[in-house]
């Protein structure tokens, strides 16, 4: 009897890293703290779930933050079940933690990746400098003018196209920009 109510928990447990997982990483509005509570321990009291759900949310943050590897795991879940009181797990959570990061890093990490690129991306840029040989008053100027095509696109869909010209102001506009954007990245890149 007590066998079967350890796998009962043990499937419990999956479960409830499997909404979670649903939740952070899979963009899945419907999977709640409360739906979790009343699929999967509706025995519990609620105070208790909250604790539960909290404690492994925030170890499965930490698991996914770091992208950990086997030996990290073996080592962060170690750590985890020597801890004194509540704030620990025990040796049934740590295995089932170890078994679903096994089954789960690969995706959870390409979730993370994809939540973390901007959206549309910039696909590609095509440039050139044309002389613009008549404004649109009939006026001849034989001005240089930079063309700047950008593909834009998000993931699956087909690209849009954005085209833009500037005069030599602009360029040097938009240089000056680029160079304080750079100037920014490098002081920040030399302060880390």
């Amino acid at each position: 009897m007590a066998a079967v109510a350890e796998a009962e928990g043990v499937k419990a447990l999956a479960g409830l890293l499997a909404g979670l997982a649903q939740s952070l990483y899979y963009c899945n509005t419907e999977i709640s703290e409360e739906l979790l509570r009343s699929q999967l321990y509706p025995n519990l009291p609620p105070e208790d779930f909250h604790t539960l759900y909290h404690k492994l949310r925030g170890i499965l943050k930490s698991m996914a933050t770091a992208d950990m590897d086997q030996a990290q795991l073996e080592a962060f879940l170690t750590a985890q079940t020597r801890k004194q009181g509540g704030a620990g797990l025990s040796s049934e959570q740590a295995a089932a933690l170890g078994r679903f990061w096994k089954a789960h890093r690969t995706r959870i990490r390409e979730s993370l990746l994809a939540q973390s690129r901007w959206e549309p991306g910039l696909r590609s840029v095509n440039w050139r400098v044309d002389l613009q040989t008549a404004s649109s008053r009939g006026s001849s100027s034989n001005t240089p003018v930079a063309l700047v095509e950008l593909e834009l696109g998000r993931n699956g869909q087909d690209s849009e196209f954005v085209c833009l010209e500037f005069d030599e102001l602009k360029v040097n506009q938009v240089l000056k920009k680029m160079a304080e954007i750079q100037e920014n990245i490098d002081s920040i890149v030399h302060h880390s």
